[in-house]
């Protein structure tokens, strides 16, 4: 790893300075009193773990979200960033971690957008822009190009592009590293470096310490929507690289006396002859526009084992749980339930097997927001008896077992016939909970379990997934929150660019373990 930041020089007086500013949504805190100072010459790290505060605090300098407290001086004027538009105006410019470049359009159209729509456009003189700008960089940009054939790294350039046209002092890049190659990420590295040459300030969204240190001046470490700690860069430059490491990875993962308790992890004692439930060998998915896909997967999970995987979010573990749900067809690999391969299975087959998913979308592909409750608990036996019968539905079947498991599950709904999306995102758990849970469950995969929940559900969930480990089912628990994977499980496995980049046993130095896997360190 190359520590590289700028030689020593006098700090320049900050452009954008954020002065204890808060930003919360209904049950959470997503900026909580951050301070932070943006300068020309600089690229401004920003680390932190998936639910930290970054994309709030980048949704706010990008004129997309208002801050509810604290304040935000531009040049030193309190400043109402209202608009993307304004935010454009005041010389911020973001390049997001998705492109926003219309596909089927050319480079030039998709510079040209935005432009007063009375006014012809102005395709000479854009020429002529781009290239004084694309020279001074040393990049090519191919301004006849559909958008969509170009490289994700191409298309970033040209993101990168048409901020500066627009004149912008402050370049934000929010994770725009995570699709690109080993070589696009050096370039995207060398790139930043002659923007803030110009006298640009850069502010750069990671999750890799790798990263950080590559390229960065100075950084930031964000968590639970606190500011935790900034390196700046006369210390930045006496920091060996151990001390970096060492330094960064306890401002982001370490325990600190303030956080929230989010409940202890007690050790759980195997039995020694506990058979092994699901066994993965070498599962492979091609990757795609917005996934790494996977990468030779293998791991085994026994009966009555909480395992978990651990990555910060995209990399891979929204597929890895579809895939062994049958949702999406792997390339390669085998998925074996108690000894017999599954992977030719449909999803249906698959849970009548005892191969159960709880999706992290409750609404959108978990559930059918119009039907009712009791329809909703049996949404994957639809035309199965007991409930449906030669095509018929049996309604009296159908309400006399929903009655039972809204009462076993604690389903706060005014009635089984209450269209469910009315429910409450909690109660809506519980229902794909009891859907899942029912006979015949042998391994359940949770994806996200208890994102978006209130805290009441958040502890009532965690201890059912407890108990369904207890009951001598297999768990596989994925999770981008830490402290839960922490609090629950008894090894946690870290996914990382699609593949599994180490397993770590739950104990004392779990913590800093899988810390420094999600970070892209060796544990």
């Amino acid at each position: 790893m190359s520590l590289a930041p700028a030689p020593a020089m006098a700090e320049a007086p900050p452009i954008i300075t954020l002065v204890g500013v808060t930003k919360t949504f209904p049950g959470v805190v997503a900026n909580d009193n951050v301070d932070l100072a943006i300068r020309a010459g600089e690229v401004h790290v920003l680390l932190g773990e998936n639910g930290a505060g970054k994309s709030t605090l980048i949704g706010m300098l990008s004129g997309l979200q208002q801050p509810d407290g604290g304040s935000i001086l531009i040049d030193g004027v309190q400043t109402r960033i209202g608009s993307p538009r304004q935010a454009l105006a005041l010389g911020i410019g973001t390049v997001f971690q998705h492109t926003m470049l219309v596909p089927t359009l050319t480079v030039a159209e998709n510079l040209l957008l935005g432009a007063p729509w009375w006014q012809k456009p102005k395709k000479e003189a854009l020429r002529s822009r781009v290239a004084e700008i694309a020279g001074s960089l040393g990049i090519k940009i191919d301004l006849d190009a559909v958008a969509s054939e170009l490289s994700l790294g191409e298309q970033q350039q040209v993101e990168i592009l048409r901020a500066l046209l627009r004149d912008s002092r402050v370049l934000i890049l929010d994770e725009s590293t995570s699709m690109l190659t080993p070589a696009g990420i050096d370039e995207l590295g060398a790139l930043m470096r002659r923007l803030v040459d110009r006298g640009l300030a850069v502010i750069f969204i990671t999750h890799k310490l790798k990263e950080a240190a590559s390229f960065g001046d100075r950084i930031s470490v964000l968590k639970l929507g606190r500011k935790v700690g900034e390196i700046a860069p006369e210390r930045f430059r006496g920091l060996g690289e151990d001390e970096l490491i060492a330094e960064i990875v306890g401002l982001m993962f370490g325990k600190r006396a303030e956080d929230p308790e989010e409940g202890h992890f007690t050790a759980r004692i195997l039995p020694s002859d506990a058979a092994t439930v699901l066994e993965i060998r070498d599962l492979a998915l091609a990757p795609s526009a917005t996934s790494p896909g996977l990468s030779s997967i293998s791991f085994d999970l026994r009966r009555g084992e909480l395992l978990g995987i651990a990555g910060i979010d995209g990399n891979g573990q929204k597929q890895l749980a579809e895939v062994l749900a049958g949702q999406l067809q792997a390339d390669r690999g085998s998925i074996s339930l108690e000894g017999k391969p599954v992977e030719a299975l449909s999803v249906g087959a698959r849970r009548d097997s005892g191969l159960r998913y709880l999706t992290d979308d409750r609404l959108g592909e978990g559930t059918v927001g119009s039907f009712p409750v009791s329809i909703n608990f049996f949404l994957k036996q639809v035309g199965s008896p007991p409930f449906w019968r030669n095509g018929i539905e049996q309604r009296m079947e159908i309400e006399r077992r929903a009655t039972d498991l809204v009462r076993e599950y604690d389903v706060r709904t005014p009635s089984i016939n209450t269209p469910i999306g009315r429910l409450s995102g909690g109660n809506i758990q519980k229902v794909l909970l009891a859907r899942e849970l029912a006979e015949g469950a042998k391994v359940v995969i949770f994806n996200k379990p208890t994102y978006g929940l209130d805290l009441a559900n958040t502890l009532a969930t965690r201890q059912r997934i407890r108990d369904i480990a207890a009951a001598g089912k297999g768990v596989l628990l994925v999770s981008t929150d830490l402290e839960e994977l922490l609090g629950l499980c008894d090894r946690i496995a870290v996914m990382s660019g699609g593949a599994l980049v180490g397993t770590v046993p739950n104990g004392e130095h779990a913590r800093t373990e899988v810390g420094r896997l999600m970070i892209g360190l060796a544990a």
